[in-house]
């Protein structure tokens, strides 16, 4: 005989409980997910392993794709220009708004507020009109940045023009962008560190920096390695400035993996490497976030 319910219990519907509603209200975003990150990366990782001909069509290749990547001169400079690019420009990026987050937090400098909106202005600027901007800041001829060295008396410089100089300008570019919307990340936090524990170090006799490294940085470890992580897979997807402003040049110079899979699959047609390439850009951006956690946990 099966037991029957105490009196007064009542026992809920299944869709009442608490995973169920829990479930419908992550439902959206699971749907999203699937339908806008998981089956494209599945559709590209399939699509890699085959090769599109107007001649023969659709065919099987398995890892052909991949291995006439890598046989590619132009592909192992697209890494290696990617890999240089990330390597300065995520570091730049985190230091500069680390020190200009810490820098108008203080509440004894004069106009922080006004300083702080000019910093966060070119996040409300589309980053295709940012780089008509810099394009004209950069010209080499009439352009804002060799008038500003012409003043003191230094040589006009190529930047987008030269082989030389053309990263460290989309560099500068994308800094100018970015610095100013990693910073809010890093305001929010700092106004989250405990005052008691700044009057405790200033009690104890510690200077600015040694309150910066012992409670600051310590305190800022979420937001930073948040900013860290987002900065480094923001700039491993930077296609706009470079198409808009060098078109991966001169001499391959900016050729960036977002740029080269762009060029590979709508001006050669060559869709199967295309995609293989995509998946060659989300394996290096999981290794590259890989390592970062695990230092960030073994500081930890």
């Amino acid at each position: 005989m099966s037991a029957r319910p105490r009196p007064g219990h009542y026992r809920r519907p299944w869709w009442r409980g608490t995973a169920a509603v829990a479930l419908a209200f992550l439902l959206p975003s699971l749907v999203a997910l699937t339908l806008l990150r998981l089956l494209p990366g599945a559709t590209a990782l399939w699509e890699s392993l085959h090769h599109t001909s107007l001649l023969s069509g659709r065919s099987f290749v398995g890892l052909g794709n991949y291995l006439d990547l890598f046989a590619n001169a132009d592909f192992r400079g697209a890494v290696a220009v990617t890999l240089l690019f990330t390597l300065v420009v995520n570091p730049l990026q985190v230091a500069v708004s680390v020190a200009l987050a810490v820098l108008y937090t203080r509440r004894r400098m004069a106009g922080s507020k006004v300083w702080r909106a000019l910093v966060i202005l070119p996040i409300a600027t589309p980053p295709a009109v940012s780089a008509v901007v810099w394009s004209v800041i950069f010209r080499p001829e009439g352009g804002l940045a060799n008038a500003l060295l012409a003043v003191v008396g230094l040589p006009p410089q190529g930047f987008l023009t030269s082989p030389d100089q053309a990263l460290a300008s989309i560099i500068v570019l994308l800094s100018w962008i970015g610095v100013g919307y990693w910073m809010l990340f890093l305001i929010a936090g700092i106004n989250d560190i405990p005052a008691e524990l700044y009057e405790a170090a200033e009690l104890d006799g510690a200077s600015p920096v040694r309150a910066f490294l012992n409670v600051t940085l310590p305190m800022l470890r979420r937001p930073l390695s948040f900013v860290l992580v987002a900065a480094t897979v923001s700039n491993l997807l930077v296609f706009a400035p470079v198409q808009i402003l060098t078109g991966g040049g001169p001499e391959g110079s900016t050729n960036l993996l977002m740029y080269d899979i762009y060029s590979r699959a709508y001006s050669l047609g060559d869709m199967g490497r295309a995609q293989a390439e995509v998946v060659v850009l989300v394996v290096i951006t999981l290794v590259i976030v890989a390592v970062q956690f695990r230092m960030l946990r073994s500081e930890d």
